[in-house]
């Protein structure tokens, strides 16, 4: 053993090529902040997404790396970098020859490039062997576990319409977080959240805040792998059944992130509609079987008439009498489980779910939305499959519901090493009932969509890297403002050039046509449109106490027949971390210019801990944001956000209940944690 150490650590600092673990801690903030930022900007129906759980997961594992040589599967998969065939590969090096006593023997697992090494560094460490799973002591739990609360309170200075009569609470938004973790065995927290313009322990808030949520999560205890109680978040298979991730997405990072479930996990963040509330359990039944089986009742949001829901609110939002007369209306009861088995490169998985609403869910369905959900009881069964075999995998998903079916399936092929193809194929019926699927597509339902994905990632030379993909996608059904079924084309190119360890730039374009009603002619003609967007990014990063980011996009819009709409912004950013210090501060600039609404521009900037925002402008003005971070010792941590918009082509922002007199909007976000 000792001669083979002496070969592999000879082998490794003869072909070293990968940076240190210390020039590689930013890389992968970098690459998950790119790649929420393209999933923002590339949904068209323009929804918020809460990232919390996703970013403080990942931070979370880099404050407590994966050890490898006593990682599990299911640790490695939560690493969004690692590709099947990769921790495929990593297990099988280990099993051969033993504990790792370098990080860097990384580079001898076969299948893993120098970009997927510097992205994994930060999340992975060489430690001792241990693969015991017991129930940890009370004594050992307090002693050795770690809490964190956060308080975060937004100041907006400015007056929106509603508060004028409407609002019932002042416009300050606050939210109280706490969490304790042990290792990897135990989390639990609560959230309380009250929204700008909500009462604060007041009229329909008489409990203080407007929501509250609890969650309590085992793992890896003996032959249980997961108990969540309270507050819990599901995801099996490709998510046709059931699904509360967002990682499926097109994306220019096809080699680093993969479409993988995630079974039960903790829900943290305030998300006050994407989740369930009750209890499920993952049990191992043996070396290959799993079995896992959920409960969830809780009270929704919605809209009552004649003893039938008729809308369901999803905003969270009780402001106004109006809205506070739609909080809790109805409740929903689901349950359902998973059963997979798993054999070195084989994985088959069977879900089933059934729920039921307290009365008939009858909402108006205009003729886009004839074959969408409606009635009181529904079932959704899906059975999902992967093999893999030397450079080629295989995923998919077959599922049914009360109506419709829905399938997905997936080839990745790595012919050498740093390239990689994809083909994907969806095929969701237009009568497809699933209410809590999620999964890739063109639009955000499962339902009504086929198409054809084809996607090709390369790095044939040193720095660069190439992505290119192109998706055919067609609607056997009506849509929202297309009166007839409809087909389309989405094409990515990119290219990415890092000619040194601190600097990265890349060009993206991207190209997509469908098809739209034309306006005034109610539904009765309905013509392409094309849109193309244009986006160069340079970030420069010099030994972590400064760096500069700089965008520039480019959008033309243009419906066939019609002059088209264009759209540009430009933003600076420097970030600047002292030190002899401990402040970081970071600074941000941006000029927008769009000629309509088809054309405007998204602007990613950095947020408050566990948040990502990513806003869209038109029209013509300018953002500024200041974002301070103060790290005032090991417990305690302070961050101060301002940011204002200065539009020049209007004297009021937004309408209706949002609109705000003047031409500029500035507010402040604070945030305050305790680690303990």
């Amino acid at each position: 053993m000792k001669n083979n150490w002496l070969i592999r650590l000879f082998t490794v600092m003869n072909t070293l090529l990968i940076t240190s673990v210390n020039n590689a801690q930013n890389t992968p903030v970098v690459l998950i902040e790119e790649l929420m930022e393209e999933l923002s900007v590339n949904n068209d129906e323009e929804r918020e997404i809460d990232w919390t759980d996703e970013i403080e997961e990942l931070s979370q594992r880099i404050e407590q790396p994966v050890q490898l040589n006593s990682a599990t599967r299911e640790q490695l998969e939560s690493i969004p970098f690692l590709n099947d065939r990769q921790i495929e590969n990593l297990l099988a090096y280990l099993y051969i020859h033993g504990p790792m006593q370098t990080i860097y023997e990384l580079q001898l697992v076969e299948g893993m490039d120098q970009q997927t090494i510097q992205y994994l560094l930060p999340f992975v460490a060489v430690g001792t062997i241990d693969k015991k799973t017991y129930i940890p002591s009370l004594k050992n739990v307090w002693k050795y576990g770690k809490s964190e609360a956060l308080a975060r309170m937004d100041v907006p200075f400015y007056t929106r319409k509603g508060y004028e009569k409407t609002y019932l609470g002042p416009a300050l938004y606050h939210s109280l977080r706490y969490g304790f973790r042990y290792q990897d065995n135990l989390y639990v927290g609560f959230s309380a959240e009250k929204d700008a313009g909500e009462p604060f322990g007041a009229l329909h808030n008489t409990r203080g805040y407007d929501y509250y949520s609890f969650y309590l999560l085992l793992q890896n205890i003996g032959r249980l792998k997961t108990l969540a109680v309270g507050n819990y978040r599901l995801s099996f298979g490709q998510g046709l059944v059931i699904s509360t991730d967002y990682w499926m997405g097109k994306t220019a990072y096809l080699s680093s992130f993969t479409f993988r479930s995630t079974g039960i996990r903790k829900h943290a963040s305030t998300d006050e509609y994407n989740y369930f509330r009750g209890a499920a359990t993952a049990v191992a039944l043996s070396k290959s079987f799993t079995l896992s089986a959920f409960y969830s009742h809780r009270s929704m949001d919605g809209v009552i008439k004649n003893d039938e829901i008729t809308s369901i609110y999803k905003s969270g939002l009780h402001r106004s009498k109006s809205e506070a007369e739609k909080r809790e209306t109805f409740s929903l009861q689901l349950a359902g489980g998973n059963l997979s088995y798993r054999n070195n490169n084989l994985k088959i998985g069977a879900t089933g779910i059934y729920y039921a609403f307290n009365r008939p869910y009858e909402p108006v369905l205009k003729t886009y939305a004839k074959y969408n959900l409606h009635g009181s009881s529904f079932y959704n069964l899906g059975i999902d499959y992967s093999y893999r075999w030397h450079q080629l995998s295989f995923q998919g998903e077959t599922a049914i519901g009360t109506k419709g079916m829905a399938a997905l399936h997936k080839i990745q092929y790595t012919p050498v090493q740093g390239t990689q193809l994809m083909l994907l194929h969806r095929y969701y019926a237009h009568d497809y009932w699933a209410f809590f699927a999620n999964s890739f597509g063109e639009s955000s339902q499962v339902q009504n969509e086929n198409g054809w994905y084809l996607a090709a990632e390369t790095a044939p030379f040193s720095h660069w890297r190439f992505f290119a993909s192109m998706d055919l996608f067609s609607f056997p059904w009506w849509k929202y403002r297309i009166s007839k079924p409809s087909q389309g084309v989405d094409l990515m190119l990119q290219a990415t050039y890092s000619p040194r360890k601190n600097v990265n730039m890349y060009l993206n374009y991207r190209y997509k046509r469908k098809e739209r009603d034309v306006s005034g002619t109610q539904g009765e003609v309905t013509l392409p449109v094309y849109q193309q967007r244009l986006r160069y990014r340079l970030n420069y990063d010099t030994d972590h106490w400064f760096s500069l980011r700089t965008t520039l996009d480019g959008n033309r819009f243009q419906p066939k027949g019609k002059q088209p709409g264009y759209g540009y912004q430009a933003t600076q950013t420097v970030s600047c971390r002292l030190p002899w210090f401990p402040l970081q501060a970071t600074l941000q600039g941006s000029y927008f210019r769009t000629d309509d609404y088809d054309s405007r521009v998204y602007i990613a900037e950095k947020g408050l801990l566990y948040t990502f925002y990513t806003p869209s402008f038109q029209g013509e003005g300018l953002r500024f944001s200041v974002h301070l971070r103060y790290d005032i010792n090991k417990h305690w941590m302070m961050i101060a956000k301002l940011g204002q918009t200065q539009y020049e082509d209007r004297q009021e922002i937004g309408s209706g209940y949002d609109l705000i007199p003047g031409n500029k909007k500035a507010d402040m976000q604070m945030q305050l944690r305790l680690k303990f």
